[in-house]
């Protein structure tokens, strides 16, 4: 019994218990990407132009973006209480739209309503603050894979919630926002106590490699089994049980991996009551000054002392020497012959507070290769539909499906790739950041040329680059500016995100779009004064004015994705010189593992 009781304690505080129910919560943070399916009805039910909608939009998001007090609660409330912060906000603020929709509360003006927007949507921060926070302390060691996975969920949120949405099947499309308000707040209340740190550096096993390649497994099926559905539902007018039967497998995918953290706390295998009075111990000698700590700051002092010409030795030998020089410290301090001291503030590695960080440039070169790499991705994202139909395709939501799993995949990749780069090389985590930019300016180059089957490839392209970035960023941010202030930092840089599309989407893309399209229709309108009566060409002029302007040909993207492309390079080169600046980091930090 007693034996039961410590496995069952045991399964509780697994970290791979806590990793697991972190991707259940991520599978809910889709929120944003589900409101273009309830844009129609709100639209519909108020009465509004699309201007009106525009500006839902960009309630929205920002409320997916800003997300400083999610990292703030972070900081100052334990996990649970930020997740439930967060569930109340999806709560009251997608309820309260509902509401107002059915027409069961008053109607409020459209500034309330863009509020009302913000705060739902703003709950999602909560949610990947809290998941991100809880699994990179858990898992300090594989930060790649496991931001990957978690914010390669969040970017199939929407895909599940809409497949759950079919299922249902509600004549009452307003139906869809109450799922939304209601469905991810049951899950986050339900999961926001198991979601926390539990000291998971000290539950490293042998079997974590094999761990993290089922749940990639189960990634990859989900990416193909969602990818398959999407496009049966869109060519078959499938019954209802059939897509119930879709909807039921969909669950039992994403419950698979729990079988790991079962696996671990009540097989044979798992670990002994012996091995957990050690583990006790060594949780008794955390207060006070720990090992880390002091590896921290002699640490600082090797940044200090090395000679500058170790930067240029081999990999190998730069290891050989830095390890040297720290043994010469550690014996120095212990001795008393030299007394480590620390200059102000951390050094690259250690714990940073947001406005530490903010005076660095490593922080900055990482920020803005972030805005300009994923903005210019996010510029494609936003304008897919309108670059598909100016190269003839009539079906543009394929190709949106189409980028939000290769998106998915970029993340899950990202991960993996930039794991293997730091475990086995101990290089620089942003060398993947640099290859995923490259990927995706060679991707804006399709878009430019509009080459048959370019968009299928360009979209694989920036879709998986654009992903990565996701997976890779607050990897790096982490590393190198520590984990006690890690929500605050993450939120920071999400910024980027909506930054790099107002500029790119909303002013370059935008204006060179309808340039294109205002010299067509200038074009049509000369030729049919040439060939048509004065009376038809007034009627022409007069219906064309109420049309909408109308870019067709490759020429309508061809030189915002030249201009992509180009961002892309600079980007290229600010992830390089990061690479250059932090090689003596990573080597610190990976360098054990590889020798």
């Amino acid at each position: 019994m007693i034996r039961l009781q410590g496995r069952v304690g045991g399964f509780i505080n697994n970290r791979w218990l806590v990793f697991v129910a972190a991707i259940w919560i991520q599978s809910c943070a889709g929120i944003g990407y589900l409101f273009g399916s309830i844009s129609p009805v709100i639209k519909r039910s108020m009465n509004y132009n699309q201007r009106q909608i525009a500006r839902l939009a960009v309630a929205k998001d920002l409320g997916d973006s800003v997300g400083f007090l999610a990292g703030s609660l972070c900081e100052v409330l334990p996990i649970w209480g930020a997740l439930l912060v967060g569930a109340l906000q999806n709560f009251v603020g997608y309820g309260w739209v509902w509401l107002i929709v059915t027409h069961r509360v008053p109607t409020l003006p459209l500034w309330a309503m863009c509020i009302l927007i913000f705060v739902g949507t703003n709950g999602e921060t909560y949610f990947n603050t809290a998941a991100l926070v809880s699994c990179v302390q858990n898992f300090p060691k594989s930060r790649g894979p496991v931001v990957g996975i978690l914010k390669g969920f969040a970017g199939l949120g929407g895909a599940i919630l809409t497949q759950i949405y079919a299922m249902i099947n509600a004549p009452d499309h307003a139906a869809l926002i109450f799922m939304i308000a209601v469905g991810p707040s049951m899950v986050i209340i339900s999961l926001m106590f198991i979601v926390r740190p539990v000291g998971g550096h000290r539950q490293v096993r042998p079997s974590d490699t094999s761990s993290f390649t089922f749940i990639y497994s189960v990634c990859l099926l989900l990416a193909a089994y969602l990818m398959g559905v999407m496009l049966l539902e869109d060519l078959v007018d499938l019954n209802r049980t059939v897509i119930t039967l879709f909807t039921v497998i969909l669950f039992v995918l994403l419950f698979i991996p729990i079988v790991i953290p079962v696996h671990l706390s009540f097989s044979s295998e798992s670990r002994t009551p012996a091995e957990d009075s050690l583990l006790l111990e060594s949780r008794k000698q955390e207060p006070g000054k720990s090992d880390q700590d002091i590896n921290e700051v002699i640490f600082s002092e090797v940044e200090d002392e090395k000679p500058k010409e170790v930067d240029l030795l081999p990999a190998l030998e730069r290891q050989k020497r830095i390890a040297q020089l720290q043994a010469k410290l550690f014996q120095a301090a212990a001795e008393g012959a030299v007394r480590v001291k620390r200059r102000k503030g951390p050094h690259r590695g250690e714990d940073f507070t947001l406005m530490q960080a903010l005076i660095k440039a490593d922080f900055w070169l990482i920020f803005f290769s972030l805005l300009l790499g994923s903005g210019s991705g996010l510029t494609v994202i936003d304008n897919l539909g309108q670059m598909s139909q100016s190269l003839g395709y009539d079906n543009t939501h394929i190709f949106v499906s189409m980028i939000s799993i290769w998106n998915f995949l970029g993340r899950i990749g990202g991960g993996y790739f930039s794991e293997i780069i730091v475990r086995d090389y101990a290089y620089p985590r942003p060398v993947a950041m640099a290859v995923a930019q490259v990927i995706m300016a060679v991707g804006h180059i399709f878009f430019a040329m509009g080459w048959p089957g370019a968009m299928h490839i360009g979209t694989l392209l920036i879709g998986l680059g654009y992903g990565a970035h996701w997976a890779i960023v607050p990897a790096a941010a982490s590393e190198l500016f520590g984990l006690k202030k890690f929500g605050a930092l993450y939120n920071f840089l999400t910024l980027a995100n909506p930054a790099g599309s107002l500029v790119f989407s909303g002013l370059i893309a935008s204006n060179i779009y309808d340039r294109e399209a205002e010299k067509q229709a200038h074009r049509h309108h000369h030729q049919l004064q040439n060939s048509r009566s004065v009376l038809t060409r007034m009627l022409d002029v007069a219906l064309a004015v109420e049309e909408p302007l109308k870019c067709d040909g490759a020429i309508c993207f061809f030189l915002t994705s030249l201009i992509m492309s180009g961002f892309c390079i600079i980007a290229v080169v600010l992830s390089m010189i990061l690479v250059h600046r932090t090689k003596v980091v990573y080597a610190h930090l990976y360098g054990k593992s590889h020798t």
